[in-house]
């Protein structure tokens, strides 16, 4: 390994603590992959940064050989382009070698996706319950399923949300802009049960789910929090169950039944359709595996 590479890697970690602000945890991160690249160039007899384009290509192709995912050679090759980048703006070498690599994509994850069945268990252990505020359990699962709300939109609904059609739900999403949902008759009776059981406040709340907290309302880390503990009661894992995941299971039952990618597009108040096209290749996946069980699959 040269004798500069130390030297350089910590000026660059010095840059990115001082001038990015890179949190502790990234600059452990980038510490770890510079180490990893550093090594590999010290079998090539070559001091990292000194690297020519060829020996990063081929770090990245022994990522791959060692069965490192695409998710981690991405994060690494993007460390590089930063280091690279540092050591040419600061003068250290002629040229960014990392300037004529083209990475493979990452590959995008496929969202986790109850079962309708799975939902099923989970909004009887709800309505079951016997704890406090389960009413208001009942009401917040129902009113995710029915709506694939994000449970920051889903936690401060204002009570005038409900105002004009009850079949319909006012929701403001990012940006602030807002969105008419429908609501099915679950959905609908959970909630009129939810506000009839609630102790009445004076004055009153203007939160659909108020609470004792700083803003007033329910907390996202609390509904979770409380889902995972409903999970546990229905004897469904935990793990794999939250708020996210209950708007998967929306937006994947409804395209599983037949419904227009725009029209659910719309309801999860996604900007771009390509966001929501992620639901229909959970779909084909799953089209895919019951396939491989089909008898003429053989």
């Amino acid at each position: 390994m040269g004798a500069g590479d130390g030297r350089h890697t910590d000026a660059f970690l010095e840059m990115m603590a001082a001038e990015r602000g890179a949190a502790p945890a990234t600059m452990r991160g980038y510490q770890r992959d510079l180490a990893d690249f550093q090594s590999f160039m010290a079998s090539q007899d070559t001091a990292a940064e000194e690297a020519a384009d060829a020996q990063i290509r081929a770090y990245l192709s022994a990522l791959t050989a060692r069965g490192l995912s695409r998710s981690t050679a991405a994060r690494r090759l993007s460390c590089l382009r930063q280091f690279f980048k540092f050591l040419f703006a600061e003068g250290l070498r002629a040229d960014d070698p990392t300037a004529v690599i083209q990475g493979a994509p990452a590959k995008r994850p496929l969202p986790r996706v109850l079962s309708v069945a799975e939902v099923d268990i989970l909004l009887q252990a709800a309505r079951l319950s016997t704890a406090k505020h389960s009413k208001r359990m009942v009401a917040l699962v129902e009113l995710v399923y029915a709506t694939g709300m994000r449970v920051s939109e889903l936690v401060s609904l204002p009570r005038a949300a409900l105002r004009g059609d009850p079949r319909f739900l006012t929701v403001r999403g990012k940006g602030g802009r807002e969105r008419l949902v429908p609501l099915n008759d679950a959905a609908t009776g959970a909630v009129r049960d939810h506000i009839a059981s609630e102790l009445i406040q004076d004055p009153p709340s203007r939160w659909l789910f108020p609470s004792g907290s700083k803003g007033g309302h329910l907390t996202a880390r609390r509904f979770a929090q409380l889902l995972k503990d409903l999970a546990v009661s229905a004897d469904l894992d935990p793990a794999g169950i939250s708020p996210h995941v209950l708007r998967h299971a929306f937006a994947s039952h409804l395209l599983a039944g037949g419904a227009d990618l725009r029209a659910v597009q719309q309801m999860l108040g996604h900007a771009d359709i390509t966001t929501t096209q992620i639901y229909t290749h959970v779909l084909e996946e799953r089209l895919h595996a019951l396939l491989q069980h089909h008898p003429l699959a053989k």
